[in-house]
């Protein structure tokens, strides 16, 4: 009997081995089951992408009247571009969709830039974006061909929103460049020999306002001269840029603007000047060589020829004055055709409630080396309120200043959006006046 139980017992035990065999391996396999299946619901896929298969198609336009160029149409680039018109992100896709598919239907896979024009020009007033948006369109197109310097200062104290009015007005004007002085300030603080302290310049103890401006003018100067780099290149490569931060004097850009424009006409001035006195009187010719004559080694090479000036003939010295014209002359030409750069600065102004109930806010976050400051945040608000007075005082000498609050702040893009593009075109317009100039010229 005994024997007998152990068997069963023995039998009861392997049936119970094969049973939660037999359960773990339909656990197994269900795992497998669940992780074969994909974690990302299929209906994500189109939402993750937003492709289409009309993008798996490459359509070339070319360029030039003989079609030497192409490149390759972007729906991407192309909505970009309606958006700058102030076309709807949402609907400037839709268009773009709309005329990629239009292309690949009728097999249109090679068109020149003017036909491409076309379709997309009547796609626009299909959906009510008529002859307004296509000549900003069109603007646009110049502006970028032309390569028009563009540099727009976004200045304003702290919690005012330039950050982002900046990255917001470079997002719908497709321009990818944006700089922040902060990090210019820090990097010229912390890695060379600069006046500079790691206290902003509101956080410290001034006897007067007076002597708050002028060390906010002494920093600002000197960050100005960290931005040389990159306001060269937007002048010489055409290269679109924002600049933002409270490091921004708008008095030393508009001095800049100034000697620009007076650079160009003190030069013709002086060399109309200059001409006319050689013409009508000849002494006067001679005593003006005579003064070049004792001028430095440098001077000499610019207006002698190669011979040593006590053996000058007077042959030479009759030549010398049409040598000098042609010089000058060709300066002038070069200053002439050079494009003038558009220079936009905007300041940021915040009502005085709203202002102080964010600047309370950023304080407390901050972390000043000195926290008896911190205490006398009143004084801080009084700083920043002082500099914001300065920047907002060049307002009558045409600087935009716009008032900024977050119950309006859509309506305040768009305004700003609009006011850019109207600078633009100015800029456009007189580059191409100075281009048909020149032209005419040579």
């Amino acid at each position: 009997m005994q024997e007998k139980t152990q068997s069963e017992i023995g039998d009861s035990g392997a049936a119970a081995a094969e049973s939660i065999a037999m359960v773990s391996f339909c656990d197994c396999d269900e795992r497998k089951k669940k992780d074969d299946q994909p974690n990302v619901p299929p209906a994500r896929y189109p939402s993750r992408s937003g492709s289409s298969k009309y993008d798996f198609v490459k359509v070339k336009v070319w360029l030039g009247e003989n079609a030497d160029h192409y490149y390759v149409l972007s729906r991407f680039l192309l909505s970009r571009m309606l958006t700058v018109t102030k076309i709807p992100n949402h609907v400037a896709i839709k268009i773009a969709l709309e005329l990629k598919k239009l292309l690949v239907d009728n097999s249109l896979l090679d068109v020149s830039q003017s036909d491409l024009e076309a379709n997309l020009f009547k796609l626009m007033e299909r959906r009510g974006y008529g002859e307004e948006y296509i000549n900003r369109y069109k603007m646009m197109t110049r502006f970028h061909h032309q390569r028009v310097p563009l540099v727009i200062l976004v200045c304003g104290t702290a919690c005012t929103g330039k950050s982002t009015v900046a990255t917001q007005l470079a997002q719908r004007l497709n321009l990818p460049n944006v700089l922040h002085t902060d990090m210019v300030h820090e990097l010229i603080r912390t890695s060379t020999d600069a006046p500079l302290t790691s206290t902003p310049v509101w956080a410290r103890d001034f006897d007067s306002p007076e002597e708050l401006i002028k060390e906010f003018c002494r920093e600002c100067r000197i960050v100005r001269k960290g931005l040389a780099g990159d306001l060269k290149k937007a002048m010489k490569d055409g290269k679109p840029i924002i600049i933002e931060g409270i490091h921004l004097d708008p008095s030393i850009y508009l001095m800049d603007e100034e000697k620009r424009d007076s650079s160009g006409k003190a030069a013709e001035k002086a060399e109309t000047d200059n001409l006319l006195t050689q013409e009508n009187s000849p002494d006067k010719t001679k005593n003006f060589l005579a003064e070049k004559n004792t001028s430095s080694k440098s001077e000499e090479k610019n207006f002698l020829p190669a011979t040593e000036t006590s053996h000058t003939s007077s042959e030479t010295r009759d030549e010398l004055p049409n040598e000098t014209e042609s010089q000058n002359t060709t300066t002038i030409k070069k200053e002439k055709s050079a494009v003038e750069p558009i220079i936009i600065p905007i300041v940021l102004r915040m009502a005085e409630f709203d202002h102080k109930a964010l600047l309370e806010e950023w304080i407390a976050t901050r972390a000043f080396g000195d926290e008896s400051l911190m205490q006398d945040r009143q004084k801080l608000i009084n700083n920043l309120k002082t500099i914001q007075d300065y920047l907002c005082s060049f307002e009558p000498q045409g600087i935009n200043v716009v008032n900024i609050s977050a119950s309006t702040f859509t309506q305040t893009l768009d305004t700003l959006h609009n006011y850019l593009l109207q600078c633009i075109e100015r800029g456009v317009s007189a580059a191409s006046g100075q281009a048909e100039t020149a032209a005419q010229e040579s």
